[in-house]
């Protein structure tokens, strides 16, 4: 599909400076552009290849003024970061908008299902689950009995959703996610043996929620574990059972997340963070990669190391630890001193 300078400038508010014709039919990074393909420049750190690039089309700040000769075509708008993530977005939905239902699959007793409906093969959907409008399900998804999904929906490849989960509006969950896989529960018993505690609860994905690839949410022992609107989660992130968090919370990869533990709201939170369970997070609480939260933390602290401490505290330890054989060898010389 091709589109002109000036219907790219129209979708993103901008102005054509150059040729409102000029054609492309790709995406590419400026210093990588050919003949046909639409770039973007926005970290000055590139500006040089703004004078080389090939692209037929580039998007730029509106501050941009070009320094030598160019050949591209440029579309001027506030924040080009901004304006190129839109149209990467409108791409990959024209990419993806597939309709139908392909064969093998399976539908079960009693399933709903709105309009622009797509299902993968080898897909499976169990009995009185619930789908709404532009969902679309690729193959090898596993979609559990009284599933809820809202409007606008994508679930990639190989994701299991097990019974019960209910899925908001707008939500993208990448390949391999488990949702709604039992709670690590189990009582000991006298013997040294443990006994499954069943988890008869749920998991509840509110709008607007990104999943990654890999990423795994546990389903209630009672009640719901619930991922609040605007969640961003990472790839291979583990949310135990009863964990709520909080809107708009952005968490990378390799985080765990230990049962009962209540994130707040617009916290960023790095990889490979560890959180103990039944703990409460504040809102806008940022944590560095690689931290060990083992207690309950305020709204706006920022924290770093394990067991976590304030940040600018952890520098400061860092600091006499980097100098510890220093130290060391200095305390030798007091004690032969000494003696």
């Amino acid at each position: 599909m091709k589109f002109t300078a000036e219907q790219i400038a129209k979708m993103l508010d901008g102005e054509v400076v150059g040729n409102p014709s000029a054609e492309v039919f790709k995406l590419s990074k400026i210093e990588e552009g050919v003949e046909g393909s639409l770039s973007f420049l926005s970290n000055k750190k590139y500006q040089n290849f703004i004078y080389t690039t090939k692209s037929s089309v580039t998007i730029v700040n509106k501050n941009f003024i070009p320094e030598g000769e160019i050949f591209t075509t440029l579309i001027k708008v506030e924040d080009a970061y901004l304006s190129f993530s839109k149209i990467l977005e409108f791409y990959n939905q024209t990419k993806s908008n597939k309709v139908g239902i392909e064969q093998p699959s399976v539908i079960s007793e009693n399933v709903k299902y709105g309009n622009n409906f797509y299902l993968g093969s080898f897909a499976y959907i169990g009995s009185n689950a619930v789908i709404g409008d532009n969902v679309k399900i690729y193959p090898n998804c596993f979609i559990g009995d009284n599933v809820v999904i809202g409007n606008n929906v994508t679930i990639f490849a190989g994701v299991k959703v097990l019974s019960e989960t209910e899925i908001g509006d707008n939500v993208y969950i990448h390949s391999g996610a488990v949702l709604g896989g039992d709670g690590f529960g189990f009582a000991p018993n006298p013997d040294g043996t443990f006994n499954k505690i069943p988890q008869i609860g749920n998991v509840i994905i509110e709008d607007n929620v990104n999943i990654g690839a890999g990423t795994t949410i546990d389903r209630a022992t009672m009640g719901s574990t619930i991922i609040r609107k605007g969640v961003k989660l990472d790839n291979q992130i583990q949310v135990g059972h009863n964990v709520e968090i909080g809107e708009n919370t952005v968490i990378a990869a390799q985080t765990g997340i230990a049962g009962s533990t209540k994130i707040g709201k617009n916290c960023m939170i790095g990889g490979q963070v560890g959180f103990a369970g039944h703990i409460t997070v504040g809102n806008n609480v940022h944590i560095q990669g690689k931290t060990g939260v083992t207690k309950s933390v305020k709204d706006g602290q920022i924290l770093q190391g394990n067991p976590a401490m304030s940040y600018k505290e952890y520098y400061k330890s860092y600091v006499h630890f980097k100098n510890l054989p220093t130290i060391v060898d200095e305390l030798e010389q007091l004690k032969l001193i000494v003696k």
